[in-house]
């Protein structure tokens, strides 16, 4: 695995995305009950940033027709979205999040 710097632990509290370039990609970052998520930051079903939208439960709802993604796994959960977004390994080692986004 190639881990890079994605963004400071202390970034986001709970419940908190936020939205992340690296390695070319737009991604999102969420941090839910104290463990830390990375998706593509572009919803499946029309163009809206995921990092928009709000992060409930373990879900992201896209702010654009309430699609919803469970962060753990990028699985669509509900219409209009259909296909899953991808998600990305992530640790958090020093007080930094890292990811691997080279898959």
């Amino acid at each position: 695995m190639k881990w890079i710097r994605i963004a400071p632990a202390d970034a986001l509290d709970n419940d908190e995305v936020m939205a992340v370039d690296a390695g070319g990609k737009q991604l999102a970052l969420y941090r839910s009950e104290d463990a830390f998520f990375l998706s593509d930051n572009v919803c499946t079903h029309a163009y809206a940033l995921l990092s928009d939208g709000y992060l409930e439960d373990g879900c992201i709802e896209c702010p654009l027709h309430q699609a919803r993604f469970d962060i753990r796994t990028g699985k669509a959960l509900c219409a209009p979205a259909t296909a899953d977004i991808r998600v990305y390994p992530v640790k958090v080692e020093d007080g930094q999040v890292l990811a691997d986004i080279s898959g």
